[in-house]
This record gives C-alpha cells, structure tokens and sequence, in this order.
C-alpha cells in the first residue's frame, strides 16, 4: 500500500463533514456572541464543557473504550487548561466588547504562533522566505484590526475595552498554540504508548478539566451569585445547546473523522474558511459593522497563512504527484506480468517502489 494512503470513505459523507468543520466551527463565534446576552462568560463555558464532557464521555463508555490512565489524563489536563479553558475563555470573554468575526479572525492568525514557538523546527521555518514573508505579513494584519477597534466609533463599548478585549484574544491563540506543542511534543515510553486512551476519551477529560475549571472561576468571580435560570433567554438555551451538540461534539467528531480519510494539510482548511463565515454572520445577524479594514485585515491574514504553509503544500502536492507516478508504474507493471506471464523486478527503477 502506497504511504499516506487514507481510508475508502463515501464521498457524501466527506462532504458533509467538511460542511460541518467549515460551517458550524465558524459559527460558533456567532453562537458564543449570542449566548452571552443571557449567560455571563464563564457561566457559559462551564455550562458548556461541564454538558459535552458529560456526553462524550458517556459514548466513549458505551463504545467500551479504556477510561482511566493517569498518565494520559494528567497531559489531556495540561492541554485542556491551555485549548479549552485558557483559549476558550478569552474568546467567550472577548466576545462581550468585540465581535464573533473579529474573534475568529485572530484566532486564524494562531499560525503565526506556531511558527514562532515551535522551536524544533525553527531552523526549517525560518530557512523559508514564503514562511517568513507569512509571519510578518500576519503581524501585519492583526495590527491592522488593533487599529480598526481603536478608530471605530461605538458608544455602548469603550475603545479600550476592545484593545484588551484583542489583546486577551491574542494570547489565547498563544495558549493554544502552546497546549498544541505540548501534545504534539509530550515523550512517552513504549509502554505508556501502549496503554495510551483513545484520543475521544482524552477529549473527553480535556473538557472535564475546563469544565471544572470555569466553575471555579465563575465562584469566585461572583458570575453564580447574581444569575438565575429563569433570567435565560428560550433562545439562548438553544444557543448553548448548539455549542454543545455542534460545536463541541459533531464537529470535533467530524475533524477527528476526516483526519482518518483525508490528508491532513486538506483538513486544516478550515482554518481559511471560519473567519469568513463568522464574519458574514456577524454582518448580517448581529448589530456590529463589518467595516473594510476588517475585511482587509482579514484578507491579509489569510493569505499570511497561506504563505506559511506554501511549503507544506508544495511538499504535499509534489509528494501526491509521485505517489500517483508509483501507482502508474505499479499499475502498467501488473498489466505486464498479466500479458507476458512475468516479469523481472529490476525492469522497474527501485526509487519507484515505496517500501
């Protein structure tokens, strides 16, 4: 089998996943956004994670997965302080003075953190100009929505409220992008390898510790003692219910899925498309102005991205290329060996087979 050959998988089903990634993760700023007119932020989030751990972690039961290894909960704990509750609480915090799309432009320029911090492969990062043009070109463009919630006029938000309310964003996509390295970096022996969870179950118990983690939070910050479940919205219920269902469980499902069936550089597309569908969702169904320079803003990010990774993707293109060469050569091989009854392995150049 030709190397980083992924699983048959109907393509109904792939698009339907990638709708999911690409739409419902993008509209979960919009979602957030609207869930805090009756939830307070951390509220929400423990409301949120408390919920999908809860279900989660019930399938994985059912599913008869291993759930229990201390050492594997202990990382899953690490990185759920870090991406769920760190990351998670900046955004859901933020959206009470910026908006949904605003938030997830930022959070799109999390590469450039990746870039920066990840110091193993900071020799071949930094060897590449497109990856270097990418990061200053990122810089630029956060720097440019900085300047567009400075000059915007809104009485009902204070200008400097939105400073902070960017700055915390930004550090979000830090802690994420730390928990991230972490994962990616954690050494564990043969041993533990094989003993490992299931990566469900470590998500699982990735949103047990935010969960738990924003209950504390909303204690001690007063957000309990001056809520009321009879203060929320019915159509805030549902937001919070969409949080849960779509936005923590289908679609991490649907991401944990595709990364089976699909390359893994298609995958993380989605990176190029959420900001967009939380912008025009902030655009058409809530009262703040998408303004050019955000539009602009966000254009140069993306395309930042995209020079970030350009060779990544020229790496994977050239790879698929050779891979459908190997494929070619083995195809007219066997057609050989059909008609003529054999044929000897050396009448193919050895550098054409993957072992």
């Amino acid at each position: 089998m030709l190397q980083g050959q992924k699983k048959a998988a109907s393509p109904l089903m792939v698009v339907v996943a990638y709708f999911i990634i690409y739409v419902v993760w993008g509209s979960t700023f919009f979602f957030i956004e609207k869930a805090l007119h009756s939830f307070p932020p951390f509220i929400l989030g423990s409301f949120r994670f408390v919920a999908a751990s809860a279900i989660l972690m019930t399938y994985c039961a059912i599913k008869g997965y291993k759930l229990f290894n201390k050492r594997s909960i202990q990382e899953a704990a690490i990185v759920g302080f870090l991406l769920l509750f760190v990351d998670m609480a900046g955004v859901i915090w933020a959206e009470q003075y910026v908006s949904g799309g605003v938030a997830a432009i930022i959070a799109a320029a999390a590469a450039i953190w990746f870039i920066l911090l990840d110091k193993p492969k900071w020799k071949e990062n930094f060897s590449s100009i497109s990856t270097v043009a990418g990061v200053a070109l990122g810089f630029l463009g956060v720097v440019m929505l900085f300047a567009e919630q400075i000059m915007a006029t809104d009485d009902k938000t204070d200008g400097t409220l939105k400073v902070i309310a960017l700055s915390i964003l930004v550090l979000g996509s830090i802690a994420w992008t730390v928990g991230s390295l972490i994962s990616k970096y954690f050494k564990k022996s043969e041993k533990e390898e094989k003993e490992d969870l299931h990566v469900m179950v470590k998500t699982a118990w990735q949103m047990v510790t935010a969960g738990i983690l924003f209950n504390i939070t909303a204690l001690f910050t007063g957000e309990y003692a001056s809520f009321t479940l009879s203060s929320v919205a019915p159509v805030d219920w549902f937001n919070l219910g969409y949080l849960i269902t779509f936005g923590s469980i289908l679609a991490f499902s649907s991401y944990i899925w595709l990364l089976q069936v699909r390359p893994a550089m298609e995958v993380s597309t989605y990176a190029y498309v959420n900001p967009i569908i939380a912008l025009i969702l902030s655009h058409f169904f809530t009262s703040h102005a998408v303004t050019s320079l955000q539009i602009v803003g966000l254009a140069v990010i993306l395309f930042s991205v995209l020079l970030m990774n350009w060779k990544a993707y020229r790496t994977k293109l050239s790879s698929r290329g050779k891979s459908k060469k190997i494929l070619q050569q083995e195809n007219k091989a066997d057609d050989l060996r059909t008609s003529n009854g054999q044929m000897q392995t050396n009448d193919i150049p050895e550098t054409e087979f993957v072992h």
